[in-house]
């Protein structure tokens, strides 16, 4: 498991990972496996790990007071699950994560994420352009929720991430969207009748 892992860093970086570097990485990072339905985090709770996930899929959200789920964030391989912000400030997550498929991810505590791993010149390089795609996909789906039709944030996520339309069903994806599934259905329709 920890090969998809050297091959997501080295792709991400300039200089490839050294065989220390992998040693390490194989040192400081454990196989978690989360089955369907299991939670790998819930609201209330401090963010003590940040996996990477290796196979599966997993969706970030919260519960409104009438018990709807809203999904901020869909995890699938190669993606990093948890929550940064409750991760590095030990503050309580205001989200769920739980797995929507049997989920094997690799995972890593904050104490050998601070002492061992965030002081390495790859993982500098790899924080920072990781950042730089989560920052960005932040702003361009802001944007999408403000300024796209519901018909305009379909496409574009069908653009985007057409693999979420094989691995997540249409309740999940619209509230990702930001839509309520009827809502959905209708574009959905709508587009194949064109």
């Amino acid at each position: 498991m920890i090969d998809k892992l050297i091959q997501h860093i080295n792709s991400k970086i300039e200089n490839k990972l050294s065989q220390h570097d992998i040693d390490l990485l194989s040192d400081v990072f454990r196989t978690k496996k989360i089955r369907k339905h299991q939670y790998f985090i819930q609201e209330g709770d401090i963010c003590k790990i940040a996996g990477f996930v290796v196979k599966g899929a997993l969706k970030k959200y919260t519960i409104d007071d009438t018990g709807k789920e809203n999904i901020f964030e869909l995890y699938i391989e190669n993606w990093w699950a948890g929550d940064k912000e409750s991760f590095m400030t030990d503050t309580p997550t205001p989200y769920y994560i739980d797995a929507y498929e049997d989920t094997e991810m690799l995972v890593i505590s904050k104490v050998d994420f601070l002492s061992k791993l965030n002081k390495l010149s790859f993982f500098s390089e790899f924080n920072r352009a990781l950042t730089e795609r989560q920052s960005f996909q932040l702003m361009k789906r802001l944007r999408s929720s403000q300024t796209l039709t519901a018909e305009q944030k379909l496409e574009e996520l069908q653009n985007t991430y057409p693999e979420f339309f094989q691995r997540f069903p249409q309740h999940i994806i619209a509230s990702y969207l930001g839509m309520t599934k009827e809502t959905l259905s209708r574009i959905r329709s709508n587009t194949l009748r064109k």
